[in-house]
Formats: structure tokens, C-alpha cells, sequence
């Protein structure tokens, strides 16, 4: 009986069959591109010369960099359906089905959505593998069979991949059990507390001594263990204040708005700070990689001059480039699908307003403007600050000198330029999705 009714769920409703398409994608890119980041990082971990702990340490920055925006979008990709999951499952509880049986269709339906996905990224990272082979550290390739992951992780990933779709699902799912009638009408707000900003001070400060003591580490597992912590709860914190920071600018904005697109964007904010954060979050984490890679090339600059330089050393500075390059374009990847994905999820979650406000007779070109306002107004916020954040951190471990560098500022110009850019590309791109959106009913 219950897996009759998760296949009637899991058939398209109004929002048509992008509802279930896109959460079966991201789980794809997501699957995809962590096995190929794992994949590419084992190889370093074979090696046990002089170097080595070097190449190391760049593979767990590089890792972190790349891993906790991918748990983010992963995250992001269990929720793109909740909409949807929760008006249906929210309905049948007002028809008499238990909280089990509710339980029950949302593991059910957020499971298969994500295996389906994680089975498609692991195809992805299969045919991938003879590419990132070819990727040359230390004068020569890596080769397929230093990138291929063991069979039991590609068999085990998928599996793994929907527990936690699973486990997401059935915790987002308390408000549906517990108050059917509040969800089924949208009357839930999301709060965000102040007390986001104090943990945020405090785990940045945090990090800041842990960068300071970087040089007392005495073994090569320490230091990576610290740069891991640093580099990873930097990026986590930053999800953790982002929304807290919209909500207060998004205030400030609706009172002084003088015209309709600037207040319907502030609105739009203010409705669920956290759904505008994931909007733009990829973009807070390619801040903090364009600090990085900045650095990075500012460092190689002022080494790669010093004259007499031996061939391991010189071997060793293309390699750095190779992998600030990989780490970089990686990151852009992720802020393309999220973006994507995030953007035709925002406009199916709000059909019904689109559909209200087109009745009403505003334009197309009005609500467009709007979206395109509470998109890049959170954006212009959520990349400053993610940068300055990425500097403060980096700053005990590289001087304030090389982070100012010219070389260093023009290699962060150009990637936040480069992640705007996707974001504003995304939203224009999902134009024809408002538009159906705007007519339907």
C-alpha cells in the first residue's frame, strides 16, 4: 500500500516534472564530482618522499575547499522536492494517514531520487577517469588506475548517498508531523537567530589562532588535521551567518524601497533568509576560493622569481598551479549547478505568486526584474564578506603584504567576477521557467 502511494507522489504535479528531475541531477553532480576529487587526492597519499607531506597538505586544503560546498549542495538537493513532498504528505495527514505512513513516503521518495542521482554521478566519474588521468603532478600523469577508486566505494556510494537523502528527509519532515495544517497553508516563517553572528565571531577568531599556530605542528597529520578544521569551519560558519546577515540588509532595504521591483526583491528576502542564502551560497564559497588561488599565484609569483632554483622545487611550483587551477574550476562547477538548480527550485516553490501577480496584471519584465534584485543584491553582500573572511583567516599564514600583492588581487577580481557572472547567467536562464510559471493555472 505505502509503495502504491509513494509512486502516486512521485508522479509530476503542477510544477511538471522538473520537481524530480532536479534533485536527481544535483545528487548526480554532487556524486560526480566528489568521487573525482577523491579519486584525483588518493594518488598523493601513496607517496612517502621528502615532498610528499607537502602535496599532502594541498590535497587536504583543496579537499575541504571543495567537499563542504558539495555536502551544502547535497543538502540543497534533498530539499529542492520538500515543497512539493510536504503540500502532498501535509494533505494525506489531514486525510487520516499516520505519521508513520508520512514518515515512510518521505524516505521513500527522497531515497530514490538520490540513488537514481548518485547512480548517474558515479557512471560520470567512471567515464571521467581516463580524463583526470591524464592530468600531469611530479612530470607525469597520474594514470587511470592511480585515480580509480576502490569497487567498493563506487557500489557503496550511491547507497550512502540516499541514507543521507533519507535522513534529511525525515528530519525535515517534523513540521509536516507535527502541524499538517500550518505547512499545507505555508504559514511556517522561517526564523533566524542573532545568535548566528556570535558563533560566527567566534569560530573565525577561532580559526585565526589556528592558522597562527600552524608552524608549532610537529607531525604531518596534525597540520593537516589543522588547516582541515580552519579551511572547513570557516566555510560551514559561513552558512551559519549568511542568512542572519540577508535578513538584516533585506530589512533595511524594504523600508526605503521606492519602487516595486526593489520591494518585491527585499520581500522575497525577508520570506525565507535561508532559501535566499542557498541562491548565492556557492558563490560564498568561490569568495573564499578566489582569496586562495590569489594568494596562491602571488606566492608562486614572488618564489617562481628567485633565481637558482632546482628542478623539484620548479616541478613543485607547476604542480601548485595545476591544483589551485583544478580546485578553482571545480568550485565554478558546483556554483554552476547550484545555481541552476537553485534558481528553476525558487521559481516552482513561489508558482503560485507568479501566477497571483500575473493575474493582477504586473509584467513579466517587473517580476523578473525583482527575482534578478533578491538574487545579485545577496550576492554583491554574500561575496565581500566571504572574502574578507577568507583574508582574516589566511592572514597569520601569508602576511598582509602577499594577500594584497597586485598579481594576488587581479587572480581575485577575476574569479569573483567569473562566479557573478555564472550566478547572473543563471537567473537569466531560467527566464522561461518564471514565464511558464507566471501562465499556468
Amino acid at each position: 500500500m505505502i509503495a502504491r502511494v509513494a509512486w502516486l507522489l512521485a508522479r509530476p504535479g503542477s510544477g511538471g516534472a522538473a520537481a524530480s528531475v532536479l534533485p536527481i541531477v544535483a545528487f548526480g553532480v554532487v556524486t560526480a564530482l566528489l568521487l573525482t576529487v577523491a579519486g584525483g587526492a588518493q594518488t598523493f597519499f601513496t607517496w612517502t618522499d621528502d615532498t610528499a607531506m607537502v602535496y599532502q597538505s594541498l590535497a587536504v586544503i583543496a579537499l575541504v575547499l571543495l567537499v563542504v560546498p558539495l555536502v551544502s549542495l547535497g543538502g540543497a538537493a534533498a530539499r529542492l522536492s520538500a515543497r512539493r513532498r510536504d503540500d502532498r504528505l501535509a494533505t494525506l495527514r489531514l486525510l487520516g494517514a499516520t505519521p508513520a505512513t508520512v514518515r515512510a513516503l518521505a524516505v521513500i521518495e527522497a531515497a530514490a531520487l538520490a540513488f537514481l542521482g548518485a547512480v548517474a554521478g558515479v557512471l560520470v566519474a567512471l567515464a571521467a577517469v581516463p580524463l583526470v588521468g591524464l592530468i600531469p603532478f611530479r612530470g607525469e600523469p597520474l594514470g587511470a588506475a592511480g585515480v580509480l577508486l576502490p569497487w567498493w566505494v563506487l557500489v557503496g556510494a550511491p547507497f550512502a548517498i540516499a541514507a543521507l537523502a533519507a535522513v534529511s528527509a525525515v528530519l525535515g519532515l517534523r513540521r509536516v508531523v507535527i502541524s499538517p495544517l500550518g505547512v499545507r497553508m505555508r504559514q511556517e516563517a522561517a526564523k533566524v537567530h542573532w545568535i548566528r553572528i556570535v558563533i560566527g565571531v567566534v569560530a573565525v577568531a577561532g580559526a585565526y589562532g589556528l592558522m597562527s599556530l600552524i608552524g608549532v605542528a610537529q607531525f604531518a597529520l596534525a597540520l593537516m588535521a589543522m588547516l582541515a578544521v580552519a579551511f572547513g569551519g570557516t566555510l560551514a560558519v559561513l552558512n551559519l551567518v549568511g542568512p542572519w546577515v540577508l535578513r538584516l540588509i533585506a530589512s533595511g532595504q524594504a523600508k526605503r524601497a521606492t519602487t516595486p521591483q526593489r520591494l518585491l526583491a527585499a520581500r522575497a528576502v525577508l520570506e525565507s533568509p535561508k532559501a535566499a542564502w542557498r541562491q548565492v551560497g556557492g558563490v560564498a564559497m568561490t569568495s573564499f576560493m578566489a582569496v586562495f588561488a590569489g594568494v596562491g599565484v602571488g606566492l608562486l609569483d614572488s618564489v617562481g622569481g628567485a633565481e637558482g632554483m632546482d628542478p623539484e622545487g620548479a616541478l613543485l611550483l607547476a604542480d601548485i598551479r595545476t591544483g589551485i587551477l583544478i580546485t578553482v574550476v571545480g568550485s565554478f562547477l558546483m556554483v554552476a549547478c547550484s545555481v541552476g538548480v537553485g534558481q528553476a527550485a525558487a521559481i516552482l516553490d513561489r508558482a503560485d505568486l507568479y501566477r497571483s501577480l500575473d493575474m493582477l496584471g504586473m509584467p513579466i519584465a517587473t517580476m523578473d526584474a525583482a527575482r534578478r534584485r533578491a538574487v545579485m543584491s545577496p550576492l554583491l553582500v554574500t561575496s565581500v564578506g566571504s572574502a574578507v573572511v577568507a583574508a582574516i583567516v589566511m592572514l597569520p599564514l601569508t602576511g598582509i603584504a602577499l594577500i594584497v600583492a597586485p598579481l594576488s588581487l587581479v587572480v581575485i577580481a577575476a574569479v569573483l567576477a567569473a562566479g557573478i557572472g555564472l550566478v547572473r547567467l543563471g537567473v537569466a536562464s531560467t527566464r522561461p521557467v518564471l514565464v511558464r510559471a507566471a501562465a499556468a493555472g
